[in-house]
């Protein structure tokens, strides 16, 4: 019996990846990979309706990347200024937040999503730290803090 051609539509277990086009089993793909919503007939519209998507992705893709990158060169030398409560000892009373950090970006116009902001050492004391800001995948910035007595 010949094999069906099926267009995954989520990651299978030692099959392979969404959006990959596979020969299995006829009974394989009609009774178990269909009907549990895995995967589809490989007719020639929805190939290409697939070729479309994985164009359509990369171009998305692309454009983020590339406003990540604009993103960095603006960061590029930015130091915060952060203010603190402390005691006499120079310990922080509570903690510096990423939050703060991306509002004090904010102030200077940068934009910048407080969840991708990460601490390489957590501020606790008064003195300077980095931060390192994700901003995609493939491109991350650190950026200067200096935290100071209020």
């Amino acid at each position: 019996m010949a094999n069906m051609k099926l267009i995954l539509t989520q990651d299978v277990r030692n099959l392979g990846h969404k959006d990959d086009v596979v020969a299995v089993r006829p009974g394989y793909g009609r009774n178990y990979l269909i009907p549990q919503g895995m995967a589809k007939m490989a007719t020639e519209s929805a190939m290409k309706m697939l070729a479309e998507d994985i164009k359509q992705r990369a171009f998305k893709q692309d454009k983020i990347k590339k406003d990540a990158e604009a993103l960095s060169t603006k960061l590029e030398g930015v130091k915060v200024t952060l203010k603190a409560k402390t005691g006499t000892s120079g310990k922080i009373f509570g903690a510096v937040t990423t939050l703060q950090v991306a509002n004090a970006l904010k102030d200077l116009g940068i934009e910048v999503d407080r969840r991708k902001i990460v601490f390489s050492v957590e501020p606790k004391m008064l003195g300077s730290y980095t931060a390192s800001i994700n901003l995609h995948k493939e491109v991350s910035k650190e950026i200067d803090i200096d935290v100071v007595a209020e």
